[in-house]
């Protein structure tokens, strides 16, 4: 699972034109260049600093760079951003900075994510023992969060459940399968009926699943991804519920806010089915994103801040060139 050193230019991917990855070099440098000294982005826009969610997002972007904890040109970010996200696990497993953060699930879904990847990578064995601990507690954490319905809501011990938080969690739990985490299948059998059983007729998923009726297009962009994680990739549902997220999300701006959210989770169903319709998507939302780009190679995502939008700008951008396996075919 060790991922490969950085393509030379002349080996990027056929949809990867030139113009795509200088800006995706820019990308990367504004987050090399904006991480703290702890280790930590922040999210630098916005209401809220969300250090665990940030510095799991930027480092997944810089994972799928082809860097690594111990090789490519941001090994250093990814260990540091590494080292953060095992500072702030707590002793019942939970992936959070509690002095700022109030509802943490979205954190530790990401970090434990991002933990799973690096996890894959890691060359040290003392190191991996220390993440499989920790992925170990994260994953029993998440277990236990688990409301009666299959899903998760935003503490612990909410016992309560929306569409969001829950892909988190389902995509965690997938990236720390990948890596050999023993994950409980009863957990995962039933979050992924939390996704199946939150589907409206006309293939749109809600935001709850007793909230019938309800229809959420970013929320139904990420739920095909997650079904196709969990290897659903000719179930009903998820062939509807695309087609329901491709009728809403154009690729200039979508989401009821939550374009970048919406487009990250689109984007990663599409590049798994592969095909046209795939070369179409990535053609036209690379094109918008090299026009939303600013002059520091950052993107402001969604309004939470540039941080988040050039970590999700850039995961789009080179999931061609599938290094996490997470995001792979």
């Amino acid at each position: 699972m060790a991922a490969a050193l950085p393509r030379a230019q002349s080996d990027a991917p056929a949809e990867v034109g030139p113009e795509v990855r200088s800006a995706v070099s820019r990308g990367l440098q504004y987050l090399a260049l904006s991480q703290n000294s702890d280790g930590s982005w922040r999210a630098n826009g916005g209401q809220g600093s969300y250090p665990v969610a940030m510095t799991a997002l930027a480092g997944t972007a810089l994972l799928a760079s082809g860097s690594t904890p111990t090789r490519g040109r941001y090994w250093l970010q990814v260990r540091r951003a590494t080292d953060f996200l095992l500072s702030c696990t707590q002793p019942d497993g939970l992936v959070a900075v509690s002095r700022e953060v109030s509802q943490p699930m979205f954190g530790h879904g990401f970090a434990t994510l991002f933990l799973a990847e690096v996890y894959g990578m890691e060359e040290d064995r003392g190191r991996q023992r220390i993440l499989h601990d920790v992925l170990e507690r994260a994953c029993e954490l998440t277990a236990r969060s688990q409301s009666r319905a299959g899903g998760w809501l935003y503490t612990p011990d909410s016992n309560s459940d929306e569409g969001s938080v829950t892909i988190t969690q389902i995509q965690a739990l997938r990236a720390c399968r990948n890596a050999g985490i023993a994950i409980s299948e009863d957990t995962a059998a039933r979050a992924v009926d939390y996704v199946r059983n939150s589907a409206n007729p006309d293939g749109s998923i809600r935001y709850r699943v007793s909230s019938v009726g309800d229809a959420r297009p970013a929320i139904t962009a990420a739920a095909v991804a997650v079904l196709y994680n969990a290897g659903r990739y000719d179930d009903p549902i998820a062939e509807k519920a695309l087609a329901y997220a491709r009728r809403t999300l154009p690729v200039n701006g979508s989401g009821n806010g939550h374009h970048y959210y919406a487009q990250a989770y689109l984007s990663q169903a599409l590049y798994q089915r592969g095909g046209a319709d795939w070369d179409d998507h990535y053609s036209r939302l690379s094109r918008w994103l090299l026009a939303q780009q600013r002059a520091d190679g950052s993107w402001m995502g969604d309004h939470v801040g540039t941080t988040y939008g050039t970590a999700l700008g850039l995961t789009i951008l080179q999931l061609p060139y599938a290094y996490l396996p997470i995001y792979q075919r």
